[in-house]
């Protein structure tokens, strides 16, 4: 173990040494990222037809290439998952990660070329620990394992060649056999997709392990923590893991899990380390423990555009390169990748906090959302399963908003929806059942979180019958013209502001 950590010292000192370059010469770094983008996949489909070969520069590229929303891009996916080479990327493309859907989908599939699979997912996992090193020299993280959840969605050949499954499903698969000596549990209980049946074997096969780390989403941690104390009879996890140090979290907001991981892991050695990835690419890390921003990741194979939300039309708008955003503003983030996605609008929305270097914070979505759960339920979903369970109980909705009730100490979290009718439903019961059933139908991630209550509960309905929507609007001078009501929020105070205002009439 001493001659591995004097190896990866070195490593990760060497990459680090890159990483601080980010300070004063990103732009010439995203530069390379740009052309080196734009050689590799000039002599595909893609590239051919938008004559990547002749592109120079920046402004080339912007007035030649549309910006693509997965609508735009999924007839070219299509095609790869067909089985057709150098669509968007050099080669055959054999795996694809299965992601929450769209207005259209139920899903999304997401190319995952080798390229982006070594040179970006694995290779900022790297860069974590890198980083994490240089924060805590005196780690111990290396003397355990780190416990891994797994996805909801095993990897599964829908085609010959052709692999589909959630991207830590994907990323297990791809790893090298000996990546095994250092997790737990095996890759195969890991895989397991029925979420109960993985806690079990968890619980088997991981109690005696000494885990010092994980990374994942906090919900899925928190019931398996949850699950593991009431197994146990432990006061806190630390009493079956003591050596637990490190929590690499990511893909839903940590603030409202923050108290409640601290009453797990009563310790002040325990660190909390912030990330910012997702299916179409790993984008930024928390490089600075007292910091609350993350370090945009501009070497691992992204080229990053930016749209300042002021001025955002979709596909219609006009973008800006890394060399001239501004601190503070909103932006929507657009991804060209060694992944195949070229001028993809992710449908995140970022600030800079700092430019020398480049760091983030996630403001939210270029649409209205929750995803307090890692549910991604967007407009889109709420309106569709809305309609469905309108026709299927003979309600009209006039209006609704709809809020994440986060997780408590006795209790799973739920969504909160305040809707007043034109029409009242036959039976608020059945509607509550109707919607609930139309969003696991149009999106997986929401319904792979309602799957036998795992993480969320049954959506709660709050029955608004005295015009509070009307009389917010009122109040809040935002009656007529654009003035729209927040359909989905990821914060509770507007749904709260409804509700109460119900409750004083």
């Amino acid at each position: 173990m001493a001659i591995l950590q004097t190896i990866l010292s070195w490593f990760n000192s060497r990459r680090i040494e890159e990483i601080d370059r980010y300070t004063h010469h990103s732009e010439e770094i995203q530069g390379y990222m740009f052309l080196q983008l734009l050689d590799r996949a000039k002599h595909t489909w893609w590239g051919n037809k938008y004559q990547f070969s002749s592109i120079s520069t920046y402004q080339d590229f912007k007035s030649r290439i549309p910006l693509q929303f997965y609508e735009d891009i999924k007839p070219y996916v299509d095609r790869i998952i067909k089985g057709e080479e150098n669509v968007l990327w050099p080669g055959k493309t054999e795996w694809f990660a299965k992601s929450s859907g769209t207005t259209h989908s139920k899903s999304k599939f997401i190319p995952i070329t080798s390229d982006s699979l070594e040179n970006c997912h694995y290779r900022a996992s790297k860069d974590i620990q890198s980083i994490y090193f240089r924060n805590n020299p005196q780690n111990n993280v290396l003397g355990g394992r780190t416990l891994t959840l797994g996805g909801s969605h095993r990897v599964s050949c829908i085609n010959d060649g052709v692999n589909i499954g959630d991207l830590s499903a994907v990323m297990l698969e791809n790893l090298p056999f000996w990546t095994d000596l250092y997790r737990t549990p095996s890759r195969e209980v890991a895989l397991i997709e029925e979420f109960d049946q993985k806690v079990e074997q968890i619980i088997k096969h991981s109690i005696k392990e000494d885990v010092t780390a994980f990374a994942g989403v906090p919900s899925w941690y928190l019931v398996l923590f949850q699950r593991i104390i009431e197994k146990t009879g432990a006061a806190n996890i630390h009493e079956i893991w003591p050596n637990m140090e490190l929590f690499v979290h990511g893909g839903i907001s940590f603030t409202p899990y923050r108290e409640q991981y601290k009453k797990i892991f009563p310790s002040e050695k325990m660190h909390y380390l912030e990330t910012y990835n997702a299916s179409e690419g790993f984008f930024a890390i928390q490089d600075v423990f007292s910091r609350d921003d993350m370090l945009l990741m501009i070497d691992l194979g992204i080229f990053y555009e930016f749209i300042p939300m002021d001025q955002y039309c979709g596909t219609e708008s006009d973008t800006i390169t890394l060399a001239d955003v501004e601190k503070d503003k909103n932006y929507a983030l657009v991804i060209s990748t060694n992944g195949g996605l070229w001028r993809y609008i992710i449908g995140d929305t970022i600030k800079f906090t700092s430019t020398h270097p480049y760091r983030i914070k996630i403001t939210g979505r270029t649409k209205h959302f929750m995803n307090a759960f890692g549910e991604e339920v967007i407009i889109e979903n709420a309106l569709y399963a809305m309609d469905k369970a309108c026709k299927l109980t003979g309600a009209e909705v006039k209006e609704f908003t709809a809020a994440p009730v986060f997780f408590t100490d006795k209790e799973k979290g739920h969504h909160q929806w305040a809707i007043e009718f034109e029409k009242e439903p036959n039976s608020i019961e059945q509607f509550k059942v109707s919607l609930d059933k139309a969003l696991q139908e149009i999106n997986s991630d929401y319904e792979a979180k309602r799957y036998k209550d795992t993480t969320l509960n049954p959506p709660e309905i709050f029955h608004i019958k005295n015009n509070s929507f009307w009389r917010w609007c009122d109040q809040k001078g935002k009656i007529g013209g654009q003035n729209k009501i927040i359909k989905l929020s990821n914060e509770r105070f507007f749904i709260e502001q409804i509700i109460l205002l119900e409750q004083q009439t």
